[in-house]
């Protein structure tokens, strides 16, 4: 049940970060800790059941005679399509803005993916052409006491922000340190809005078919016959309004924007750009019809998502700056001074007859001088960059400045650090470099 879910996934958090805390670590939920390090984020495996625990999204044994299950698979493909913009928006943050489209997470591009077996079903329903079927797969064990298993058609395409595998929905996208409950509201009311619309149509054809039988106009064969051809119209239809939305390529090439552009899917690539669209008209009607949020609550979690977006981004880039000017610059200057009276003993050592021995020192000194100054200007940018954002205007002007200037100024200040990182004695850097953190025991 997904409040369940829900609750148990929060649980699981502050267990793992309290009991982290008792073994002296640190649990990171954030999404990208560690440049240059994978990232981290929630897989949400979603279904729908009845309440005698019938799976609904289960395709059976022949997935082409499943009307049940095709109409309900059509009722997501709808929602997913409809209502992109709101999915995006569930797992957007400033920390999962570092990984999506990332090449290590979905792509902020909202997609379906389906794999051989259903996409194959689903363009012989649409274009009312036999089905062929795919051909099952033997995997091959190894082992010959095992049976033998077929390889799951549907695949694990691990691009695709939405993919079918199996018998449910995984939504990719979310990230690490979130709540699963957004994600899920949006996923149930949309599918619920699509079923809704479905079911308007398909109880308007049984209706008209009981009335044809009372009126001895046909037969309840024929009658069923009837329904039968309007539960197959109704899949062709959804399936031919919402096919942009299915797509089983790399999410990862370079070339799926422009096509993802070309069939009009939009492409929030980040936090910012895809919280201006909560509000939308569409959105605001979606959740009020059905009682879900209504557009005061709905304009007051955009309003928090922006500032929340910037209040992430001005505590990290302060942190950076205190980092920087406190513990890292300090610490560069210590290291100089150390080479310095290095060169200045091996100058007393080497004599005249050796101008080049202090060559090293001297190199290391102008290098990590040159980057210790532009650290500190970075900071002093830093700094100014900050405090202009947070003055920038209502929570969208101040979110918009974050992203815009102080992010890069952030990129900014890492760059000299990082290169000074590799050059300065690991026992005077000030904190854990990469090695430390990745190996140590």
């Amino acid at each position: 049940t997904t409040n369940v879910a829900a609750d148990h996934n929060q649980l699981t958090m502050e267990i793992m970060q309290k009991v982290a805390l008792k073994h002296g670590l640190v649990c990171l939920l954030h999404e990208k800790p560690f440049v240059g390090v994978n990232g981290s984020g929630k897989h949400n495996n979603w279904s729908l059941a009845t309440d005698t625990n019938v799976n609904l999204l289960s395709p059976g044994e022949t997935p082409y005679e499943n009307a049940q299950f095709l109409l309900f698979l059509c009722a997501v493909i709808q929602a997913v399509d409809d209502y992109q913009d709101l999915l995006r928006i569930a797992v957007a943050s400033a920390g999962n803005d570092h990984r999506l489209g990332a090449n290590e997470a979905p792509p902020a591009v909202v997609s379906i993916f389906l794999g051989d077996e259903l996409n194959a079903v689903l363009e012989a329903l649409e274009t009312d052409t036999p089905y062929e079927g795919i051909e099952k797969i033997q995997m091959k064990l190894g082992v010959d006491v095992l049976p033998k298993f077929s390889r799951d058609t549907t695949d694990r395409n691990r691009t695709s922000p939405f993919a079918f595998t199996g018998n449910k929905f995984e939504f990719r996208s979310l990230g690490s340190s979130q709540n699963i409950a957004m994600p899920n509201i949006v996923l149930n009311t949309a599918v619920a809005s699509a079923l809704r619309a479905l079911a308007d149509e398909l109880e308007s054809a049984r209706a008209q078919g009981l009335m044809a039988v009372a009126a001895g106009r046909l037969s309840g064969e024929q009658a069923g016959l009837v329904f039968s051809d309007a539960v197959n119209r109704t899949i062709r239809e959804t399936l031919t309004a919402h096919r942009r939305v299915i797509f089983d390529g790399n999410g990862y090439g370079s070339d799926w924007p422009a096509e993802a552009a070309r069939r009009g899917l939009p492409n929030y690539r980040t936090a910012v750009e895809a919280f201006a669209h909560l509000t939308d008209d569409k959105n605001v009607r979606l959740f009020t019809e059905f009682g879900v949020l209504s557009p005061v609550e709905l304009a007051a979690r955009q309003e928090i998502l922006f500032e929340n977006y910037a209040k992430v981004l001005n505590i990290e880039a302060q942190t950076m700056v205190l980092m920087a000017t406190r513990q890292i610059i300090p610490a560069v200057e210590t290291y100089i001074d150390r080479l310095a009276g290095t060169a200045a003993r091996k100058a007393a050592l080497c004599g005249d007859a050796r101008p080049d021995c202090t060559a090293l020192e001297r190199e290391l000194v102008g290098r990590l001088s040159e980057l210790n100054a532009r650290a500190f200007r970075a900071a002093e940018a830093l700094r100014e960059a900050d405090a202009a954002a947070r003055a920038a205007g209502d929570e969208v002007a101040v979110a918009t400045a974050f992203r815009n200037t102080v992010i890069p100024a952030m990129q900014a200040l890492r760059e000299p650090v990082d290169e000074m990182e590799t050059l300065v004695d690991a026992d005077v850097w000030p904190l854990p470099t990469y090695g430390e953190l990745t190996y140590r025991q």
